[in-house]
Order: structure tokens, then sequence, then C-alpha cells
């Protein structure tokens, strides 16, 4: 079973709970907060609002019915769908997604060599 670590993110009073391969949850909270420092210099109109990474935990358990975790991959691309989406052209956008595709990429090697582990 591969060691999973816990990124907790903060929008406004909501939590979001990402569970991510332990050797990538540091990425993912360094993204995050890569972007939340870029994220006022965009100017398009479709700017997607963004969490804050607020903790990294080993172990999680939820106490209440409605939080639930997120696959780390699922967040990724939720991620850059929502980046991909956006319309700028005062910003280099592009230096964002390639950071946020590398993720990505990452992370889909990652749960494939997981998924040929299991079989």
């Amino acid at each position: 079973m591969p060691k999973m670590r816990y990124v907790i993110l903060q929008q406004n009073k909501e939590l979001q709970f990402v569970e991510m391969p332990e050797e990538y949850a540091y990425q993912l909270s360094a993204l995050n907060l890569r972007l939340n420092k870029e994220i006022d210099k965009l100017t398009a109109d479709n700017v997607p609002d963004l969490p804050l990474a607020i903790a990294e935990c080993d172990s999680l358990d939820l106490l209440r019915e409605e939080h639930s975790l997120q696959s780390g991959l699922e967040y990724i691309n939720l991620l850059e769908s929502a980046f991909a989406s956006i319309q700028e052209q005062n910003y280099p956008l592009i230096s964002l997604l390639t950071e946020i595709r590398a993720l990505q990429a990452q992370l889909e090697q990652w749960y494939e060599e997981e998924e040929e582990g299991v079989l």
C-alpha cells in the first residue's frame, strides 16, 4: 500500500482535503502557494478563485460527513482545466500551466504504475 499525505486547502471558511502520494504532496503545496502568489497578476475576467494550502499531514480521519477526500489527480485535473480556460493576454500564463501540467503528468504516471502493480 503506497504511503499517502494529505494537503489541506482553505477557501474562505471551506476546507478541501486532497490525498497525494507522499513524494508529491510537497509539490502540490508549493504549486498552490506559487499560483496564489501569481494569480493577482492575471488580468483576464475568468480567473478562478483558488484555495490556499494551509497544512500537510501524514494521516487524516475525517469526522464530518460534509468533508471528503479528493484524489490528487482529480484535483490537479480540475486545476489544469480551470487555468487552461483563462483568456489571458498580459501575463505569461503558459509558465503557470507548464508547472500544473508537469505535476499532472507525474501524478498520471504514478497512478498508472500503482495500477499496474496491483494487477
